[in-house]
Formats: C-alpha cells, structure tokens, sequence
C-alpha cells in the first residue's frame, strides 16, 4: 500500500521531532530537526552559493556518523549563530556524540537569505541567534507541524529573478511517503529565485508575476524567450530541507537519499539548483525499522516526499506587506 500525504510530515519518521521559532521583531526565524537518539547523516549540496554549518563531517569517509539535531535558518550567514542554541538545548540535555571527556552534540546546519523581508515597523537587524535555536528546541514536538510563514520559513520568497517587486511568498512545508514498512518524512524552506510548479499538473502555482503584478510570469518560459531582468545578488535564494527515513542505512546510502531528495526539487521548483541559489538538503535515517533496505525505493520516495514538501510549504504561505510594497501568496490566485 502506498500512501502519499502533504498533510505528513518529517515527524511521521520514528525518532524525530520538529520544533520551529519566529522571530516577532521581524518575518524570519529557524526550524530544528531533533534526533535524540541520533541519525545517520549525509548531506548533497547543489546550489552555488550555500550557507552550511558541520557538513564536512557528513562526508561517508569521516568519522561521525550520527547527528543529533539539523537547524535549517533564515538570517543568511547570521542564522548559523542558531546552531550554538541547539547544542546548548542538546548539551544541557545529555545528548551528544561521547568522547571520554563529555558529549559533544552534532548539529549540522544550512541557512537562507531573508534579509530584505521587511515590515513597516519591524526590526532590520534581528535575526536567528542562539536563543532563537534554544527556543526552537523547546518547542520541538512530534505534533503535526505549523507551515508556510512560520520558523525557517517566515520571511522566504520565490520567483525573485524580475525583482522583489514582482516575487511571492515562499514558506516551509511538510510531507510523507509511506510503502509497506517504510516511511520517508521531508522538511523543505523554499526560498527560490525560480517559480514553484505543481508536479502533477506543470502549472505555476508562485513565482514571478508580470510588471503589473497581477499575472504569474513562467520564469523559465520567459528567460527562454529572452527576457531578462534585475537579477538578484548570488547567495540571496536558497531552498533548505532535511528528508529522514526509519529505515537503517549507512552514511553513504544516507548520501544518496540526499542526492535523490533534489530530484524532488528539480520537479518542483523551475528553474532549480541555479547560480543564484544554494540549495542544500540534508538526509537522517533513524533506524528504527530494521528489515532488508531498498534503497533504490527510499531514494524514489524520498523525491517524491521532497517535491510534495515544496508545494505544501507554497500552499500554505500567506501573502504579507512590505516596505517594498505587498507580496502575495499562492493563495491569492494569480492568472
């Protein structure tokens, strides 16, 4: 039996909890990804302009082979700082990878670019710190979890390659893949420089709209007919998530989950994995169901849970008032 939800979520992996925090000072915030008992972890990173924490020790050829938490971040390079918050929640907790001399949590962490998302009011200069990670952590839960313009996501936006003017909310989302004994659980804070897409249909559901503001443009569509605009800086976009599984795998089968979870994006975001991005996805396997793997079928779920992620974080985002003027979610029904 084969169950696809975008009402799931990463939590429906055995193991895990999820936990997000918004800043009130202005729209961003993180989201943490606990794993008390650890995960193996593996990370693939696409994009060219990333923004990553502890992912070197992912690499199959290193020693540390379990995590304990993944904080995905708005706040650009400042949002890492929130990492420092969740191994303090996980150090204070006795969780942590034992070295004879105490145990050391391993938090890997990504971050995107939010920083323009401004409210009339609101505080330029706040971004995810520690306390921001902490209080992310003590939120965490394995309750159904909040999406769209909430921790991660709270100041993400997409289709930003015609300007800011002309983008629209992004946020974070939630899915699960579930066949026979295994289930794969995917977090995605989509803030891309292209359109995001419905899989099924090819039809733009958020992205560029035309210089009017009313319409969605087809960013792919237009830059192939030669239109070209006010292309934003390198490293201000970014798609950030984490896929999980219960299955038992091994760094290097972890790794190619992550790899696999980026199809999902390709499916899901047009275009993808650009210049201007720095899409990062990170893989957790918890273990817990221990029968034979197959992992060429958690690598299909896990795209699979990816691309359905994208789109639950878009259909719930809601449109929000800026400085630069509104910018309107999915729900707001462009043409």
């Amino acid at each position: 039996m084969i169950v696809n939800s975008s009402q799931g979520s990463i939590v429906d992996v055995p193991g895990l909890r999820l936990g997000h925090y918004t800043l009130s000072e202005r729209l961003t915030g993180c989201s943490v990804v606990l794993a008390p008992d650890g995960a193996v972890g593996a990370v693939d990173v696409r994009g060219a302009a990333p923004g990553t924490r502890e992912t070197d020790l992912l690499d199959p050829a290193n020693l540390v082979d379990k995590v304990h938490a993944v904080l995905l971040s708005g706040g650009s390079a400042f949002g890492l700082d929130a990492a420092t918050g969740v191994v303090r929640w996980l150090d204070e907790h006795g969780i942590g990878f034992e070295t004879g001399y105490g145990r050391v949590p391993i938090v890997p962490a990504a971050v995107l670019f939010d920083l323009p998302v401004v409210r009339e009011g609101d505080n330029p200069t706040a971004r995810p710190n520690a306390e921001a990670g902490y209080a992310a952590c003590e939120a965490a839960s394995t309750a159904p979890p909040a999406a769209g313009n909430v921790g991660a996501g709270a100041g993400a936006c997409v289709g930003k390659l015609f300007g800011l003017d002309r983008c629209m909310k992004g946020g974070i989302g939630n899915a699960s893949v579930r066949v026979g004994p295994w289930v794969v659980g995917a977090l995605v804070a989509c803030n891309a420089v292209g359109d995001v897409i419905d899989p099924a249909t090819g039809h733009v559901l958020a992205g560029a709209r035309t210089a009017d503001g009313h319409h969605l443009l087809d960013t792919q569509y237009a830059l192939l007919q030669g239109e070209r605009g006010n292309r934003p800086l390198t490293g201000t976009n970014t798609t950030i998530g984490v896929v999980a599984t219960n299955a038992m795998l091994t760094k290097a089968q972890a790794k190619r989950m992550a790899m696999s979870a980026h199809d999902g994006l390709a499916r899901s975001i047009r275009p993808a994995h650009t210049t201007l991005d720095g899409d990062t996805l990170f893989a957790l396997a918890t273990g817990t169901e221990t029968g034979p793997v197959d992992l060429m079928l958690l690598t299909v779920m896990a795209a699979e849970a990816t691309a359905l992620a994208t789109v639950d974080a878009i259909r719930h985002a809601q449109g929000i008032q800026t400085i630069s003027g509104y910018c309107p979610g999915a729900q707001n029904r462009l043409a």
